[in-house]
């Protein structure tokens, strides 16, 4: 980021959010940068921005469409770039319908079953076939337990290799280019305007930033956070701006790319190894009952041996996975232990598990760092969940509220739980902090660095390491001779830690493990130095192929600690990042197709014709040796299929996509939806949400109606959570600190002036707000920050609620809960919540208490006209919208069920 030329800052309040990583934002705008901050409130991002832009939350599709669509029309897309390095050239089958053609829904879509079948959306082969056609039951799957990242790992789907249909001209209709520009034609600044409320001035002013400030000579960096992710359709959002950027030539480049700023120290780390239910290290997807049995079967869905790129190695990471767990019990004859791992029978994710609780399927959970009672959408339901578990186990520094909710949570004081009649027995571990215990975390830039233990954890508390190595002992010590076999994945499990003097495991023999060794030959016993050694025989083991070489020569590269003024511009020797300690991905794309940087200004990576190898700044993101210009047999298929002008080597045609023609349930190209919850009509479309998003009818998941609709009127204002620099997350390491308290001491609201002045709400005064969920109180903070927008020809109000408060005992300060007003409605891409945008009322005076707060939302849902069907049609309006038939020739068209 330092050394773009501009930088958007969207869907992020990075300077409040991110203030570490924000010095090199700073550093930027002193050499010059502009930085544009696009968000609903001004915030301290945005007084040090150059120009702030207001924006309707939800809107952000209809933004970056129209961005994209003024690169188009304008000619400002940089065309060497795009022609060598993206998809745009490449036709698409004939089948294909577009959003623009169906009133919002893309071809495929099956209302019965609320998805898509994108087979429609597939390459055009040379023979007329398609490339990318399903391989799997995905699309057929029940609605509540579709998740794509259950499917593809980070290669992406699955491709084979073919000779695609491309005209380079870029003139016939098929091709990508051509889809795109007519997809975002509409996306205009009156649009923008009407849709997102932002006025023409400023829409132009940001489109010449941007726009000037890319090319040959200069780039421009996007950067998001939950912002942009916490939507119905927030993968779409980044799709938007991916799509922008690659029309701009601004990814793998210096200054350039879409930052996805993580908001905790190993929130990136914890995706990489993971603690996500879909995905194994590395972002191996995890197998599914009924698609992957067997091994070969998973092999051959996860990744094709004729497809381009490093992820056709995807078996060798697998087989290395599963020799480093259950080393010399995995062997070829029992597929390396493949057996041993656990199928997924659709999602698992944290809200689909909390509705298991309540249905009693469910009887322990474990909380590691996590407060649902607070910080998850939909609190009233996570505790509820929580009251029909057997047990329960809490790690965490503090007693949190998903620690006491049984005797302190607002269910208690309205009478909906008794603390006598709750059965959950909670255990509460005390866990270490970061301070007390050594090891790695991955932060946004994938660096692993080494966190050194400081002082001894006081008394009886463990870090991470330490509990599960002695869970792990126990559990095997009571399965000790058993000959069930289901008892064998744990009994062999390598788990032979070297400990110290105190018993705690060592730190670095695990991350030894992660990085992975040579098992046999010459080599046996030594470190592996780069993922591309791993092998699919047997022969290697690791735990994580991304982090292969992080432990290279048997030194651990995350403690690397060589100042920046002593090393190059990439500072090599500062941490590792995966993969291979490459700082930029995709920095092939850095130079021209002949090998040349695109300007001396931005040089970053070209090709030596002496040495006959790729040089510059930093690890080449491309096989070293592999010349511009090269045409290799794409039969090979892997990295010897790459050409040299295939920078994005972990795709399965080595461009960047500008339209997905697999891999994403919701559509192949970013699409405007309104949220789940809504006041403002779709302008785009008669389809107001999203197809494909996740819903969940329920009595107690309530969704107020949308704009147009019966009763939206009771529910006419949009809220928005965010997080303050005061405060952590959901308060676990914050509200317990008096001197962080006395500084944000109770639960506020943002409002405008204009809004307090039309509902009566005194400054400092107290605020109840209400959605079809749940009702809060906070007090009242009238602010110009907050600014009312013109909206559809109406005036759209947001309200800003922090997330950080809970109801409890053990803090220093407490207060209501803001995702308790939330709904559980999810991506269905990769199942996280829209918590960013929501519907509700604001009043004067302070919530009631006990049956009468119960009484007060009942009392809102019964003039909303709200039932468990509204909001949660698949297609809005079925008469409205042609669908075109599937693949298979049925026509699809006709009412859509309440999903």
């Amino acid at each position: 980021m330092a050394n773009a030329d501009c930088i958007i800052i969207q869907g992020s309040n990075m300077a409040e959010c991110h203030p570490v990583g924000y010095q090199w934002v700073a550093e930027a705008k002193a050499r010059g940068a502009k930085v544009i901050h696009i968000d609903p409130r001004f915030t301290r991002t945005s007084a040090v921005s150059d120009k702030h832009i207001p924006i309707r939350a939800g809107s952000d599709v209809v933004l970056l469409g129209a961005l994209i669509n003024y690169v188009i029309t304008n000619d400002l897309w940089f065309k060497e770039y795009v022609g060598a390095y993206t998809n745009a050239a490449t036709l698409v089958h004939d089948d294909y319908r577009d959003a623009e053609d169906l009133g919002g829904l893309f071809s495929g879509f099956d209302p019965e079953k609320g998805a898509y079948d994108s087979s429609s959306w597939s390459y055009a082969e040379e023979e007329g076939g398609t490339i990318g056609e399903p391989s799997g039951p995905e699309h057929g799957a029940d609605a509540g337990a579709r998740a794509a990242g259950d499917l593809f790992g980070s290669g992406g789907p699955a491709l084979e290799h073919a000779e695609v249909q491309r005209d380079d001209t870029l003139q016939d209709p098929r091709t990508v280019f051509q889809i795109v520009k007519r997809h975002y034609a509409r996306y205009t600044p009156e649009m923008v305007e009407n849709m997102c409320g932002i006025k023409a001035a400023d829409f132009e002013y940001l489109a010449r930033a941007i726009t000037e400030n890319s090319g040959r000579e200069r780039t421009t960096c996007f950067a998001y956070a939950v912002g942009w992710t916490q939507h119905s359709l927030g993968a779409q959002f980044i799709r938007a701006a991916a799509i922008l950027q690659l029309l701009l030539g601004n990814v793998g480049r210096p200054g350039s790319g879409i930052m996805a700023l993580r908001g905790h120290a190993s929130i990136q780390g914890s995706t990489d190894i993971p603690t996500l239910f879909n995905l194994l290290p590395g972002y191996l997807p995890m197998p599914s009952a009924g698609r992957h049995d067997t091994l070969q079967e998973y092999l051959d869905a996860n990744a094709s041996k004729q497809q381009k790129g490093f992820w056709a190695d995807a078996d060798a990471y697998t087989i290395s996975l599963l020799k480093a767990w259950w080393g010399d019990a995995a062997t070829a004859e029992n597929n390396w232990a493949f057996d041993y791992l656990p199928r997924l029978t659709g999602a698992h994710g944290t809200y689909e598990t909390v509705m298991s609780m309540l249905r009693d399927e469910v009887e322990g959970y474990f909380l590691l760092g996590q407060n649902p009672a607070v910080g998850s959408a939909h609190g009233r339901m996570q505790r509820l969940g929580m009251s029909h578990l057997k047990w329960l186990v809490v790690r965490d520094l503090n007693m949190i509220e998903s620690a006491t909710w049984w005797k302190d949570g607002p269910e208690i004081e309205s009478g909906e739980l008794r603390t006598e009649d709750i059965e959950t027995e909670v255990f509460f571990l005390p866990a270490a902090t970061h301070v007390e215990k050594a090891g790695s975390f991955t932060q946004t830039q994938r660096l692993l660095q080494w966190r050194h233990q400081a002082v001894a954890p006081p008394g009886e508390c463990q870090s991470e390491l330490q509990f599960f190595y002695e869970l792990g002992q126990r559990i095997r010590a009571k399965l000790a001779g058993s000959d069930d076999d289901r008892d064998r994945p744990l009994l062999d499990l390598t788990w032979d830690y070297p400990t110290d003097e105190h018993g705690d495991p060592d730190p670095e023999a695990v991350l030894a493990e992660i990085n992975g060794r040579h098992l046999d030959g010459p080599d046996a016993g030594k470190p592996l130095s780069t993922y591309t050694e791993m092998r699919a025989d047997g022969s290697t083991s690791g735990g994580c192929w991304i982090y292969t070489g992080v432990y290279a020569d048997g030194v651990n590269h995350a403690a690397n600690r060589k100042p920046g003024r002593e090393q190059g511009p990439a500072a090599p020797e500062w941490g590792w990042a995966w993969p291979a300690n490459r700082r930029i991905l995709y920095n092939r794309a850095s130079a021209d197709p002949s090998g040349k940087p695109w300007s001396e200004r931005k040089k970053y990576i070209w090709w030596d014709e002496e040495q006959r190898r790729w040089v510059g700044d930093d690890v080449p993101d491309f096989p070293v040796d592999l010349a511009p210009g090269s045409k290799p047999d794409p039969a090979l298929g892997g990295p010897a299929a790459l050409s040299g002008d295939d920078p994005f080597i972990m795709q399965a045609d080595g461009k960047g996509w500008l339209f997905a023609p697999k891999g994403l349930v919701d559509g192949p190209l970013p699409t405007h939806y309104e949220a789940q919850e809504s006041p403002v009509a779709n302008g785009l479309y008669p389809q107001q949400q999203s197809p494909a998003r996740l819903v969940f009818p329920r009595k107690d998941n309530l969704s107020a109606p949308s704009a147009g609709t019966r009763g939206a009127d009771v529910y006419p204002f949009v809220f928005t959570t965010y997080r303050l620099t005061e405060h952590h997350t959901a308060g676990g390491m914050s509200r317990w600190l008096p001197y962080l308290s006395e500084l944000q001491p109770e639960m506020f609201c943002e409002v405008s002036p204009e809004l307090a002045a039309e509902r009566g709400l005194e400054p400092y005064g107290w605020a109840t707000i209400i959605s079809p969920r749940s009702a809060i109180e906070a007090k009242v903070l009238v602010t110009d920050r907050m600014r009312p927008l013109a909206v559809g020809g109406h005036t759209v109000h947001q309200i800003g609620l922090p997330y950080h408060w809970g109801v409890g005992n053990n803090a220093v300060v407490s207060g209501d809960a803001a995702n308790d007003l939330l709904g559980v409605t999810l991506d269905p891409n990769v199942q996280i919540q829209e918590s960013k945008v929501a519907s509700c009322d604001i009043r004067p005076g302070r919530r009631p208490r006990g049956e009468e707060l119960l009484a007060l939302v009942a009392e809102y849902q019964a003039r909303a006209g709200v039932t468990i069907e509204t909001g949660n049609r698949a297609i809005t309006d079925p008469e409205a919208e042609g669908i075109a038939p599937g693949p298979s020739g049925d026509a699809s068209a006709g009412d859509g069920p309440q999903t």
